[in-house]
């Protein structure tokens, strides 16, 4: 059996960094990382050695949210007021 059939049958989470999260969402590391400072989205953990911040599926799934709402021409407060 493959691992990743096992990790999904195991129901592990996925685990990404922010490179992850810019090539699956196209959102560049730069507006990532903005989001992050204004409280848009959250870090699920930080690497204490190397510092990385690891995001999983929900991020993914709220980075595709807002770029929906983004579309809809919401501005960032108003998006912000809407999901948190």
């Amino acid at each position: 059996m493959l691992s990743s059939q096992r990790a999904k049958e195991a129901k592990i989470p996925n685990v990404f960094l922010i490179k992850d999260l810019a090539y699956l969402t196209r959102y560049s590391i730069h507006t990532i990382k903005y989001y992050l400072k204004i409280g848009l989205i959250k870090e699920t953990s930080r690497s204490p050695e190397t510092h990385y911040r690891y995001f999983d599926d929900s991020t993914v799934e709220m980075l595709k949210r807002i770029h929906v709402l983004r579309k809809e021409g919401k501005s960032i407060r108003q998006i912000k007021d809407e999901l948190l």
